[in-house]
């Protein structure tokens, strides 16, 4: 029940403030439009202004037996949907998504006519809404290859002039690899083959790429020449569909052929990429060698696909693993450690999980993943739930929001806790007679023998014997796999119990290993010194070259071709590594982590936080859990560079003053002078954000800043400008300064709770019930990852020495402030050119290594006027709204 009302609450939201948009901003409360919102890069690639999210979520409402509303999703989508738009999707979002919740609704509709009540008036509209989508895809397969382009135009292909796509050379290998469900379904449901066939031989080509001699695929590939583009090789991102594909292609089609190709490769990740509990990434030509130290979240499905495959023990291994990773950060990071640390903070509230939980329990019986399933729940519930719905974590680590609400959260998630939890006779149907595809879409079994071609078995290349009596099963065989044992799947996770927090004890390598007691490397990492003429000698041999830059430090990099040998590339393979890991251990012990500021007064209550840069001064918050509370004053003069001149209005209030013309001690100083309690520096930079700059952190002024004892903490404009307009609109404005983001049960602690955060049927956490502390260490945005960011520890420097006496101070609420602030920066002294580095060496990242998005600058034009997002006046939504929630729902103005 407590899924269903969850899902109601997700579900609601997005068809009241969003549709017929893609998907829904839950922290605006208004659907996200191409063209309309600023651009995120390539994750804006699955929208294609066809309500996407309606059309993932169809299957999950009748999974959920909510078949009315089914109905009336059906009849809006046949109505409403466009699929004739100019507009630039990706294949593989738009494959998973679209083409599959076409499909999976089509299935499920013709199962509820059968049944004789629901859907009688249905007669395959979606099916056919679907071999339109796919005859739109089609022309991104016009390559040599046969593997698709990346991008099509909805409505004018690839290669015609107005496309603007079918310039690029390379795609991923899960976006060529995971096409075969969809597509074959659609075949088997028409009877037009030619949606399988371009998927076998997509699929066919990246089998015979594959890297002979360890049975590996690379990340990317060259779709026109078939050369790996990136050759590091794991079961995460941009691999992770294409092996489940082939082992469900092999279930939902019968073809022995997938399944000889899966079991060759499974073969191939367990003997190299699997390092239990870790899955770490390899290279594909010497697969001993790890080609990163850290994994990504989207792994987290591998589990379910060992249960699929048979093998559970090391399911149960990496599952238990990555649970208490979530134990220690409430969510999954995109990103993490070998040693369990954030690498990546983002968690966009991912599925998989979710999905390896729900499988492990039908398999093994164990109430344990029902726990499992209960935590997930109840941090769903207290960290990511919003007014208008459930927001993406932008930080596990200090709580902040993000703007988004992907469609698989509804398609997914859902799906996978309510099966979790549900009993047989929760079911209106066998689940049991159908296949997930990766987006959890439902396609029958009964396909495998409906409008069959012909199947064309690979020939050219005979397959690997295996050692492994794993590979005679075609399906698991629980008699085999769990004897009557109740403790078996406890016995494997018990030694894992206190794996993230007291780390795993490190082995040798296997790269170690196999050296034995041969020769040690030449040269560590932590020996090197780039004056000693002896190590640059070294680094030659090893094919590593030493770049001085610019700014006073030096770059590594490393090409193997340039090696003495092959063992001395390896050497210096290993020396990167090390590096690596030495600059991002050095950087880590001198950046200090993000901070949050958090909104507590009416109507926000603790909902909106904001990241925060810590300072080099003043209060350290980590060490003060309380936080420090108080109503915000803007200072005068703004920039805080002087005596302040309204001290009435600043004592015992946190300042908000602007950066610029003089130190940042300099300004906290003052303000503490003036009896404040705390500071936040706002940005004068228009259009910063921590969405997209790396985290800034406030330096001192080279004196001693002991005397400094209040907080400060730095926001970037965009974030400056939603406290601004908070004051704004509600004129007193309490906020709360701490390390992370507080629960309202914390908040609220010891002080009078207005009635309706009780009453009000959107809340589900316990009020009485403190939040878990939270010691992960964070990493910057996805939207730009790297191995390690800098954190900018930035010195303000005065002009001539002082403050500038000609330049006005601008009133930061006034109409004309933005005028007047561009003005008198013109006569400032600009800041510093930008973050100090916080090592001497920087090595280059491998080709290996996670690569920033693109940032595209595209915007679509001639949007309909019905896709306009929904922007109600305000008196509309509080007479929409119960009185219990009434002050949330101010959070519709502007950004907060």
């Amino acid at each position: 029940n407590q899924v269903l009302e969850m899902f109601d609450h997700a579900y609601s939201n997005y068809m009241e403030h969003a549709y017929p948009a893609d998907e829904l901003m839950p922290l605006t409360c208004r659907g996200r439009v191409r063209g309309q919102e600023p651009s995120r890069g390539d994750v804006d690639d699955a929208l294609g202004k066809f309500s996407l999210t309606l059309i993932d979520t169809l299957d999950t409402l009748v999974v959920l037996n909510k078949t009315k509303e089914f109905e009336e999703a059906v009849k809006k989508v046949i109505k409403d949907v466009n699929l004739d738009n100019d507009i630039v999707v990706s294949v593989f979002e738009t494959n998973i998504r679209v083409l599959g919740g076409l499909l999976g609704g089509h299935s499920v509709a013709i199962m509820l006519k059968e049944k004789g009540e629901y859907m009688q008036w249905y007669n395959g509209e979606l099916l056919h809404m679907a071999k339109e989508l796919g005859y739109k895809l089609l022309p991104a397969f016009n390559t040599t290859s046969g593997l698709p382009y990346p991008r099509v135009n909805l409505k004018f292909g690839v290669r015609h002039p107005e496309a603007r796509t079918g310039t690029e050379s390379d795609t991923c290998t899960a976006c060529a690899g995971t096409l075969i469900l969809e597509f074959a379904a659609l075949s088997r449901f028409t009877g037009t083959s030619i949606f399988e066939e371009y998927a076998r031989k997509a699929l066919d080509f990246i089998w015979e790429k594959r890297q002979r001699s360890s049975n590996l695929v690379g990340v990317t590939i060259n779709i026109h020449t078939g050369d790996w583009v990136r050759k590091d090789s794991g079961v995460g991102a941009g691999i992770d569909s294409y092996y489940e594909y082939l082992l469900k292609a092999y279930v939902l089609l019968g073809d022995d052929s997938f399944l000889e190709r899966f079991n060759t490769h499974y073969d191939a990740i367990m003997r190299y990429i699997s390092q239990p509990p870790l899955l770490l990434d390899v290279h594909i030509h010497k697969p001993m060698l790890n080609a990163r130290t850290w994994m990504d979240s989207l792994l987290a499905f591998f589990p379910g696909l060992q249960v699929l495959k048979g093998d559970i023990r090391p399911a149960i291994e990496t599952h238990e693993m990555l649970y208490q990773v979530i134990k220690k950060h409430n969510f999954l990071p995109e990103a993490f450690t070998t040693d369990f640390r954030v690498h990546w903070a983002q968690h966009p509230l991912r599925p998989e999980f979710a999905e390896s939980t729900y499988f492990l329990y039908k398999a093994t019986g164990d109430p344990y993943y029902l726990e499992v399933g209960k935590t997930l729940i109840e941090n769903l519930n207290k960290y990511a739930r919003v007014p208008c719905g459930f927001a993406a974590m932008k930080d596990v680590r200090t709580g902040s929001h993000e703007d988004r609400m992907d469609s698989f959260f509804l398609a997914e998630m859902f799906k996978y806790l309510y099966l979790l939890f549900a009993d047989k006779e929760d079911m209106i149907f066998d689940i049991e007679d159908y296949i997930f595809t990766t987006e959890a879409h439902l396609l029958p079994l009964w396909l495998s023998t409906t409008n069959q071609t012909i199947s064309r078995k690979n020939t050219s290349t005979e397959y690997t014997e295996l050692d492994d009596s794993n590979f005679d099963w075609t399906c698991p065989n629980t008699q085999i796999l769990f004897p009557n044992d109740p403790m078996f799947a406890q016995s494997i996770r018990e030694p894992l119990k206190n794996v993230v927090d007291k780390s795993c004890p490190r082995g040798i390598s296997r790269a170690e290993e196999s050296l034995g007691s041969g020769p040690k490397p030449p040269l560590r990492a932590r020996d090197f010194m780039a004056s000693n003429p002896e190590h640059l000698e070294i680094l030659k041999k090893m094919g590593v070259s030493l770049i001085h830059l610019k700014d006073g430090r030096v770059q590594l990099v490393q090409h193997a071709v340039q090696a003495a040998s092959s063992l001395d590339a390896e050497d210096g393979l290993r020396f990167m590594q090390e590096m690596i890991e030495l600059s991002s251990q050095q950087q880590k012990e001198q950046q200090l982590p993000p901070r949050a500021v958090q909104i507590v007064s009416h109507p926000f209550f603790g909902r909106v936080v904001l990241t925060a840069g810590p300072a080099q001064f003043g209060m350290d918050l980590s060490k003060h859990k309380a936080g420090t509370r108080g109503f915000v004053a803007i200072i005068k003069p703004y920039n805080g560079c002087s005596e302040i001149t309204n001290p009435e209005a600043v004592k015992d209030k946190i300042a908000l003053m602007q950066r610029g013309q003089c130190m940042f001690a300099e300004k906290a100083r003052n303000i503490q002078k003036a009896g404040a309690i705390g500071g936040i520096v706002i940005d004068d930079n228009e259009g910063s954000s921590s969405d997209t700059a790396p985290l800034f952190q406030m330096a001192g002024d080279g004196k001693n800043t002991d005397d400094i004892t209040i907080p400060m903490l730095f926001l970037f404009n965009k974030e400056g400008n939603i406290i601004l307009d908070a004051i704004r609109e509600y004129e007193a404005v309490e906020v709360l300064l701490s390390d992370k983001a507080k629960d309202r049960a914390t908040i609220f602690k010891g002080k009078m709770i207005p009635n309706y955060i009780f009453d009000s049927n959107l809340e589900v956490e316990n009020m009485d019930q403190k939040s878990s502390e939270n010691d992960s260490h964070k990493p910057n945005s996805e939207e730009a990852p790297s191995e390690s960011q800098d954190a900018g520890a930035v010195s303000e420097e005065p002009e001539g020495g002082g403050e500038s006496s000609g330049v006005g101070d601008p009133d930061p609420l006034s109409p004309t402030s933005t005028d007047s602030a561009s003005v008198s920066m013109a006569d400032e002294d600009p800041h510093a050119s930008g973050p100090t580095e916080a090592s001497a060496l920087e090595p280059a990242h491998t080709p290996g290594d996670s690569q920033p998005q693109e940032q595209n600058t595209q915007t679509e034009a001639n949007s309909k006027a019905h896709w306009d997002s929904k922007v109600q006046p305000m008196e509309s939504i509080l007479a929409d709204w119960n009185e219990d929630i009434e002050a949330f729902e101010m959070m519709e103005k502007d950004e907060l």
